[in-house]
């Protein structure tokens, strides 16, 4: 008896959800195809029905909200609506937002997995970047600068966010985590109003 239709997206989509959270909380080198697999409730054997290796997957869990419109933040009470007159800001407040900091296995992968990517193929590192540039090109939209400064000032505070919510998980005191996200959600909208 066939699957019905939509059978295989809907597994594809259960590989890429499993190895997100799982690269997101241990690195994509400390996590296996079997790991993988076995989060999506599936077997070892049927992973290279939908990948060829590993670091093909790798590429896929890159995609966001950014650049996946049907990927939809998870972090609870954020939503994000792309059509917004203020998306600019709905991005900052919800990327810099206590629950996305908190939300280690469903965080964006441009926080969890830069220095995988700075060790990465091509194809991945163009994943990476096109989800930076997505980003950029989100916050853009609604700043009223010329377009190089705008494009400028856009790419700064994409930085600002993924590198706020770096450090700031790096830190051991969760108060000092909270300032730091703080600070950088508070510098962020002061600059896409300026």
């Amino acid at each position: 008896m066939p699957y019905p239709l939509g059978h295989r997206e809907a597994v594809r989509t259960k590989i890429i959800e499993s190895a997100r959270r799982l690269f997101n909380r241990d690195g994509f080198d400390n996590v296996s195809v079997k790991e993988i697999m076995s989060g999506a409730g599936l077997t070892h054997g049927g992973f290279y029905d939908y990948f060829s290796a590993k670091s093909d997957l790798y590429t896929e869990v890159l995609g966001c909200f950014f650049t996946d419109p049907n990927w939809k933040p998870r972090w609870e009470g954020i939503d994000v609506d792309t059509g917004a007159r203020d998306l600019a800001q709905q991005i900052i407040r919800a990327y810099l937002s206590r629950q996305h900091l908190e939300d280690i296995e469903n965080s964006c992968p441009m926080v969890a997995l830069p220095t995988d990517v700075r060790r990465s193929s091509k194809a991945v590192k163009g994943a990476f970047e096109a989800v930076f540039v997505a980003m950029a090109d989100m916050l853009a939209r609604d700043m009223n600068a010329a377009p190089p400064a705008r494009q400028a000032r856009a790419q700064a505070i994409a930085a600002l966010c993924v590198g706020g919510l770096i450090v700031a998980r790096a830190l051991r005191s969760n108060a000092v985590a909270q300032e730091v996200r703080e600070s950088c959600l508070s510098v962020a909208l002061e600059l896409v109003r300026a």
